[in-house]
């Protein structure tokens, strides 16, 4: 053979990470229960059995939250419970996309076809910090799709609703997404949404659906998976 000959060992090659994410081999459907429930002042409580996976865990990415997600005519409704944590969560009300938290990309009529997101995806974030003059209040808000070829309507702030506790490790983050704030919400047309989440945290890193941070999810419909919304 000529040149020259490069020999890599059985140990260094089972040490590589594999070539491809196995998370780009898969679209990852995952159920989501309904919630009989209005939103309060006090917040929500989802049981276990409104867990949302991370996937994440195929490539031994971190997994520092527990995600529970539930449906009803109403909106969406999310908790978040981040553990691990020896330091106070950054979160900026003006810096939302640095902050830590949690961001939700949702398409109401989950479609895998396009690399560009539509009038019917859209973006939440929800931090459980860094609103009030002192930065101590919770704070959720829409922010579009990067390379959206079209948005849908901005969310009103009266269609968010969120709430934090403080944990000696981490915070509890309870949210809500009204109806009106997802442009062609439709349970019973349309019992399929384009779905994927991150919670991210400049400690602990990011936990995602399936693909991480190093992917283009953050714009790419075709990147998220299917929140099925499930009637009984």
């Amino acid at each position: 053979m000529s040149g020259k000959e490069i020999m890599i060992s059985k140990d260094s090659q089972s040490e590589r990470e594999p070539l491809i994410d196995p998370n780009f081999l898969f679209r990852f459907s995952v159920p989501c229960l309904p919630f009989k429930k209005s939103w309060t002042d006090e917040g929500i409580q989802l049981s276990k059995k409104y867990l949302v996976p991370s996937f994440g865990e195929l490539l031994k990415r971190p997994v520092f939250a527990d995600l529970r997600v539930g449906w009803s005519e109403e909106g969406l409704f999310f908790t978040v419970r981040v553990a691990g944590k020896k330091n106070t969560p950054w979160c900026r009300s003006t810096r939302m996309e640095d902050s830590d938290g949690l961001q939700v990309w949702i398409d109401t009529r989950d479609t895998h076809t396009t690399h560009r997101a539509g009038r019917f995806c859209h973006r939440f974030v929800f931090l459980p910090f860094g609103g009030g003059s002192r930065q101590e209040q919770p704070v959720a808000d829409w922010l579009p799709v990067a390379r959206a070829r079209e948005a849908p309507h901005p969310a009103n702030q009266e269609d968010l609703a969120v709430r934090s506790e403080r944990r000696i490790d981490g915070y509890v983050l309870e949210g809500f997404i009204a109806a009106a704030a997802l442009t062609g919400y439709d349970p019973q047309e349309h019992p399929q949404l384009g779905f994927t989440y991150a919670v991210i945290d400049r400690e602990l890193g990011w936990q995602t659906l399936s693909l991480g941070p190093e992917y283009s999810f953050r714009e790419d419909p075709s990147l998220w998976g299917t929140l099925e919304l499930v009637r009984s």
